[in-house]
């Protein structure tokens, strides 16, 4: 097995961590599920801020900002073992699912993005947007299909007795860390994150797993805005609210590093401002 790969770099393991993932060898078997409300009064504000400006945003552009933020400063989170080995990505990569069309028989198509760590609301608004309805288009040409689609439609190619064979031949390469990068660039399971947005269908959030197959260390699925009671200068008040639920592989970084974290995730949240300021500013 080689030791290096041509998505991370190779880190140094704690001696305790040295022996975790030997015994929960499998991605599932290190599952971690954590799940928080999130009040949508800062963000509302944010967002009806910006649109005095002239600027229009959504709550996913602030989500997906305040998570690829998080793996900026607690790059720790950016991390996926294989092989009993743990690996540090060169990019911070997020993975989407992108519905073509709002019908039950509609396609689905997966997008990959990669990130500086960076990017404001406003970056990640333009990218996601301008991405989106590349994909959606009834006009696209099949010569502009995403990395993804391309590797989908030669997969699709080989005979179904083979196909699992195949599969399994991507599977041991990737456990000797001699995957093509071609694929590794088109796998939406070889990311940092994959987000999932379910208030687009109008339910709740989910507890979604994390793949056994490729890197994907953290799953976030996003809810429909909802509302609750709460207390407030003494008084019962209604405020709008998002549930999150996180799957995580607890491989990649202790508890306490984990808790942080999630705590900066939910800081740049509460205050979504932080996330126009430049890195270094106003992390602790």
């Amino acid at each position: 097995m080689k030791r290096k790969r041509k998505d991370g770099r190779l880190v140094k393991m704690d001696p305790l961590f040295k022996i975790i993932p030997f015994i929960m060898e499998r991605r599932f078997d290190a599952q971690v599920f954590y799940e928080q409300d999130v009040s949508l009064t800062p963000i509302d504000k944010y967002i009806a801020d910006k649109k005095a400006q002239g600027i229009n945003l959504g709550y996913m552009h602030i989500f997906y900002s305040a998570m690829i933020r998080t793996m900026k400063v607690k790059p720790k989170l950016n991390q996926f073992v294989m092989k009993g080995r743990l690996y540090r990505r060169n990019n911070i990569t997020i993975s989407m699912m992108v519905k073509k069309n709002m019908s039950l028989d509609g396609e689905e198509t997966s997008i990959k993005l990669d990130f500086t760590g960076e990017e404001t609301p406003e970056d990640i608004k333009n990218i996601l947007n301008d991405l989106i309805e590349k994909e959606k288009s009834e006009n696209q040409n099949p010569d502009d299909d995403n990395d993804m689609d391309a590797l989908v439609k030669v997969l699709d190619k080989i005979p179904q007795g083979l196909l699992g064979l195949v599969v399994k031949f991507l599977k041991f390469l990737d456990s000797q860390n001699i995957m093509p990068h071609a694929i590794i660039k088109a796998s939406p399971f070889h990311s940092s994150a994959f987000i999932t947005n379910m208030g687009s269908l109008g339910i709740r959030s989910i507890y979604h797993h994390i793949y056994d197959f490729g890197t994907v260390g953290v799953f976030l699925a996003i809810g429909k805005k909802d509302k609750r009671l709460i207390m407030e200068n003494k008084e019962v008040v209604e405020e709008k609210y998002i549930n999150l639920k996180f799957v995580s592989d607890e491989r990649i970084c202790d508890g306490f590093y984990f808790s942080r974290a999630f705590k900066q995730f939910f800081k740049y949240l509460r205050k979504p401002e932080l996330l126009d300021k430049p890195i270094g500013e106003i992390e602790d």
